[in-house]
């Protein structure tokens, strides 16, 4: 993939992806059954560049509105850092996460697709969004990936950000050549 020198460059300052999830880290099909559970799809590959991040010592971290126990299982299952869930002032729990992890905002990429993440895109040093984010928050993504949420969008912003910092080949090739 062929970035621009101003975007290769901001995700080469990157220690945390923070991620929303309905319409990042899933399609933004709410499912629900009769009984009103939940069921939430994510994609395998968007899984695999978190945790790849994950092994290179990023911090990664979810804030969402919502609360889902599908969320939490898949936040626990990739072995992600901070969950933040039930959140209704997004920009409060990213600032308390700066504070937390000792990050600047030039060190955090966030992904978002919808009105609400705009708050945290307008602070972040690397602002991104799936290919199918509203056109709101295209206008303040200064990343905008060829993918759609939860179609591998997530995938897409870990690679460039393993790249940029140095940490894509060796991170690929412990995986390929683990015994």
């Amino acid at each position: 993939m062929n970035y621009e020198k101003e975007v290769f460059e901001k995700a080469s300052k990157i220690k945390a992806l923070v991620l929303d999830v309905d319409g990042v880290m899933t399609d933004g099909s709410l499912v629900f059954d009769e009984n009103g559970v939940e069921y939430k799809t994510f994609n395998a590959k968007d899984g695999q560049g978190i945790v790849m991040l994950n092994k290179t010592g990023f911090v990664t971290a979810i804030i969402t509105a919502r609360q889902n126990g599908t969320v939490r299982h898949r936040f626990n299952n990739l072995g992600m850092t901070k969950l933040v869930e039930g959140c209704k002032n997004k920009i409060a729990a990213l600032k308390d996460l700066m504070v937390e992890y000792n990050l600047k905002p030039e060190e955090i990429a966030y992904m978002g697709d919808d009105l609400p993440d705009i708050c945290c895109l307008k602070v972040v040093g690397l602002p991104a969004c799936p290919h199918d984010a509203v056109e709101e928050v295209q206008n303040y993504a200064c990343y905008i990936t060829s993918k759609n949420g939860g179609r591998g969008a997530v995938r897409e912003l870990c690679d460039l950000i393993l790249k940029a910092t140095g940490n894509y080949n060796g991170i690929v090739g412990a995986i390929i050549n683990k015994d």
